[in-house]
C-alpha cells in the first residue's frame, strides 16, 4: 500500500471513530479473495455464458433458456460452495461488534457476510441469495444441494412439488425487480447514515449503485474502496485503491480492533 493510500486509510479511521451510523455497501470485489468468481472480470463466468440468454423473461418463457440457466448455476455452485469469509468480511463484522454499523447492503449472493459474523438482520441482500431455490408461484423452499445433485446426475429440474410452479434460485436475475422491501430499507439506511463505505463494487449496476449517491446527497461522507476506478469516484469524499482484504485489515489495525 502506498504512502498516499495509508494516509487516506488514517482519514477513514478517524471518520469511523467520529461516526455514529455507518453503512457498508459491498460488491463482488470483497468476495473474490474468498474464491467467489467475479462475473465481469476477464476469465469470469460471463466469459463462458451470455448474460443476455439468462434473463428472467427468458427463464420464465423458454425451457431451453431454463436448461442453460441451470447449467450456469450448477457451475456457479460448484465454484462457490467451499468459499469462506476473508479478512475483509471479518473486518466488516468487527465494525458491527463496535456498535457503529447500521447495515451491510450487499450486491453479493454468497452470504459470506453472515458467515463472517454479521447479524442476518443487518445484511440487506439486494440481489438475493444463491443458497436457496424457491418456487416462483408459491415461494416453497428447496435446499440448493438437492437441485445441484439432480443437475450433477444429468437430470432436469422439475416443477414445484407443491403447486407445479417454476423453481428458480432465490437471486435477482437480469430483467427481474429487486425485492421491494429490501430496497426500501436500503434506501432508508442510506439516507440516515453519516458514513457510507463502498467496498469492492464497480458501481455500475442500478438501482443498487444509486444508494451511494443517496447517502452523499443526504449528507453522509462517501468512501469508495476498490481496485479500479468507478463512475462515482468524482463525488466521493475519499477513494482508496487496493485489495479489500489488505485495506480493511489495515483499517482495523488503525482502529485497534480485533478482526475476531
Amino acid at each position: 500500500m502506498s504512502k498516499v493510500e495509508k494516509e487516506k486509510l488514517m482519514q477513514l479511521a478517524d471518520w469511523i471513530k467520529e461516526s455514529r451510523n455507518i453503512v457498508v455497501f459491498t460488491g463482488a470485489g470483497i468476495s473474490t479473495e474468498s474464491g467467489i468468481p467475479d462475473f465481469r472480470s476477464p476469465g469470469g463466468i460471463w466469459s463462458r455464458f451470455d448474460p443476455n440468454e439468462l434473463t428472467y423473461q427468458n427463464f420464465v418463457a423458454n425451457p431451453a433458456s431454463r436448461r442453460k440457466f441451470w447449467e450456469f448455476y450448477r457451475e456457479n455452485w460448484k465454484e462457490s460452495s467451499g468459499a469462506q469469509p476473508n479478512s475483509a468480511h471479518r473486518a466488516v463484522a468487527a465494525l458491527e461488534r463496535q456498535g457503529k454499523l447500521t447495515a451491510v447492503i450487499t450486491q453479493n449472493i454468497d452470504r459470506l457476510h453472515q458467515a463472517a459474523g454479521n447479524s442476518p438482520a443487518k445484511v440487506l441482500e439486494l440481489h438475493g441469495t444463491m443458497w436457496e431455490v424457491r418456487c416462483l408461484s408459491c415461494n416453497y423452499y428447496y435446499p440448493w444441494k438437492e437441485i445441484y445433485n439432480l443437475l450433477e446426475e444429468g437430470k432436469e429440474v422439475g416443477n414445484c412439488h407443491q403447486c407445479g410452479g417454476l423453481l428458480k434460485p432465490a437471486t435477482v436475475s437480469f430483467g427481474q425487480s429487486l425485492p421491494a422491501e429490501t430496497l426500501r430499507e436500503a434506501q432508508r439506511c442510506s439516507m440516515d447514515c453519516d458514513l457510507f463505505i463502498c467496498i469492492g463494487s464497480s458501481l455500475v449496476v442500478y438501482p443498487a449503485a444509486q444508494l451511494p449517491e443517496t447517502a452523499k446527497n443526504s449528507g453522509a461522507k462517501l468512501v469508495i474502496i476498490n481496485r479500479e476506478r468507478t463512475p462515482l469516484d468524482g463525488i466521493a469524499d475519499l477513494n482508496i485503491r487496493g485489495e479489500a482484504g489488505e485495506i480493511m485489515t489495515g483499517l482495523l489495525e488503525l482502529l485497534e480492533v480485533s478482526p475476531e
